[in-house]
């Protein structure tokens, strides 16, 4: 089981679970008001730690720099969200949901804080965390079961139990912003054909039809006398001519391809976080005292 001042030890350090896979880091630790045995921790979860998980930590272990708990993940970030009281206590109420949630009959819990023995407020007759002393008449001890015998002190928060230290732990937040990658668009290659109308000119040849007369010489004399001396005759001539004549082929003119390039841009993010803060109730004659030593408001109140 883990003690006190380990368990402070561990604020602002990882939480594994069982499998030993990383939950959160753990933020508070709550007490048993009863027995001063650490019973609770809360555990920043999501994104930046924007989300808040109880875990019991009763079968917990400390395992180097972490705490281990003997439940999964998923049964860590899907227990209930519960509301702390003003002082830094769990109800009786948000506690018997947390238990029931986590398997832990509440019940079996109570009475075993009640055993001789066990620091228990019905039989110690002592002070509670809340500064209300638990009588041991039944009716007393009934009514203050619902105030604070369920009731679980937040370490850290409200200090340790009385006689144990004289100084308060002043705890603050700090902002972690990181980054994620998420898909912002999409982008394809859409190959597609269209149609356009060009132009090119090629010279093209044509045959035409021309008289040409010659006359009689000894070269070609015989030639004309060779048929009748005056008759009718025809003579034809194929006339030849070129046509343009147009037809296409697929060629390869280049390679396309999609490429990402990365670039990087500055944003500005904020966040709200929670400081503690501590000051002295000083009587006026302390206060006169001080301020004639001439002590910082600094130092007064931190």
């Amino acid at each position: 089981m883990i003690t006190e001042q380990q368990a402070r030890s561990m604020l602002h350090h990882p939480v594994h679970d069982a499998e030993d896979s990383k939950i959160g880091k753990a933020d508070h630790v709550f007490l048993s008001d009863a027995t001063g045995k650490p019973e609770w921790v809360s555990i920043k979860t999501g994104w930046f730690g924007t989300s808040e998980s109880f875990v019991p930590i009763r079968d917990a272990r400390v395992v180097d720099d972490h705490i281990q708990v003997p439940y999964l993940k998923d049964k860590v970030k899907d227990a209930p969200l519960v509301t702390v009281e003003d002082g830094g206590h769990l109800s009786e109420r948000e506690e018997r949901r947390l238990c029931r949630h986590y398997g832990i009959a509440w019940d079996e819990a109570w009475r075993a804080a009640n055993q001789p023995g066990e620091g228990g407020w019905a039989h110690a007759g002592r002070q509670t965390a809340a500064g209300t002393t638990a009588g041991t008449a039944a009716g007393t001890a009934a009514s203050a079961a619902g105030r604070t015998a369920a009731g679980r002190t937040a370490a850290g928060r409200t200090g340790a139990r009385r006689g144990e230290d004289d100084a308060m732990t002043r705890s603050e937040e700090q902002m972690r912003v990181g980054v994620e990658r998420y898909e912002s668009g999409h982008a394809k290659l859409h190959k597609y054909v269209v149609t356009e109308e060009q132009q090119q000119t090629v010279p093209v040849r044509h045959e035409e039809a021309r008289i040409e007369r010659e006359p009689i010489t000894e070269a070609n004399r015989d030639a004309a006398l060779a048929g009748e001396p005056i008759s009718e005759a025809e003579h034809e001539v194929t006339l030849h001519a070129e046509r343009p004549v147009v037809h296409t082929e697929a060629v390869p003119v280049e390679r396309v391809r999609l490429v990402t390039e990365e670039h990087v841009d500055e944003q500005t993010v904020s966040g709200q976080v929670r400081k503690e803060r501590i000051e002295a109730e000083l009587s006026a004659e302390d206060q006169q005292r001080l301020r004639g030593k001439g002590t910082r408001g600094e130092d007064r109140r931190r």
